[in-house]
């Protein structure tokens, strides 16, 4: 077998968390994630505010790039939060953060009504997905994957046939459920939606999966892993809940994992897509 070229390109997946933490403070992750110049950005928790921030026009102008947002609830961020040094209010994952506020599906907890209260200017908008790319798009498709019966968000995968360097491939985005909420029947339908797309076609799919790679090589077989780093919490990361899998013939050249403000690290992978002689194959 011989290889006649080799075509590479950077891949960042970034939770961007809208641009704030979890008591309201803006964050640089926008500014982040420009600076490491990706050429495909997958963005979970991207934000377009009804009367102020956009995120999805800032980063395509500033980025020179192309794409698709999908808005996956009607949400509430708070950008003029106080709290101390540490990222979000420490029991946030049991009594709810003070930075977003989803109450589109489900009822916002007792202590969130009281801290929502307390800021009556708050910025109303979208909240949901993007995917981004300076590279040729030939399509671009949003499938809907619903919403799982505890979730306060509707979930979708993003689907785009590129064009690198004269070869098509295909970058799919995911923001997955939390185990808790029933993420493998999320990745059930993932996996089904991947399966209608041209299989000699190479394929990337990224994003925040909230798993951790030991169970979602369970929940997602046969792809590979392209970019291993820790990503969760950002500021100490014990684990790698974000990710970058790829089927086809994708060479892995480098991967880091960096903290850019949000509470995931930005995972940036480097791959290369050799370009196999087929007739060599035999």
């Amino acid at each position: 077998m011989r290889r006649r070229n080799v075509a590479g390109v950077r891949v960042v997946t970034f939770n961007l968390h809208a641009g704030v933490d979890g008591w309201g403070r803006p964050t640089g992750a926008v500014d982040h994630l420009v600076a490491l110049s990706p050429d495909v950005a997958i963005c979970p928790e991207l934000w377009r505010g009804d009367d102020g921030d956009d995120m999805v026009a800032t980063l395509t102008t500033r980025l020179g790039m192309r794409g698709e947002f999908v808005a996956l609830a009607r949400a509430e961020r708070v950008t003029s939060g106080r709290g101390p040094r540490r990222w979000q209010p420490l029991m946030a994952h049991f009594t709810g953060e003070r930075g977003l506020y989803f109450r589109e599906h489900r009822e916002l907890t007792a202590r969130q009504r009281t801290h929502r209260r307390r800021r009556p200017a708050v910025e109303t908008g979208d909240w949901g997905l993007g995917l981004f790319t300076t590279l040729p798009i030939e399509s671009i498709t949003v499938l809907p994957l619903g919403r799982l019966p505890r979730e306060k968000v509707r979930r979708a995968l993003i689907v785009a046939r590129l064009d690198l360097e004269g070869r098509p491939i295909h970058v799919a985005a995911v923001h997955g459920s939390h185990l808790s909420h029933g993420s493998p029947l999320l990745y059930r339908r993932l996996t089904s939606l991947v399966g209608e797309l041209d299989p000699t076609v190479p394929i990337i799919l990224g994003g925040d999966f909230n798993c951790w790679r030991p169970l979602l090589r369970v929940l997602l077989p046969g792809w590979r892993t392209l970019a291993r780093a820790r990503t969760w919490p950002a500021r100490r990361p014990h684990s790698q809940i974000d990710h970058l899998l790829g089927r086809g013939p994708w060479r892995r050249l480098g991967a880091s994992a960096t903290d850019g403000g949000s509470d995931h690290r930005a995972l940036t992978g480097d791959v290369a897509l050799d370009d196999v002689d087929v007739a060599a194959l035999g």
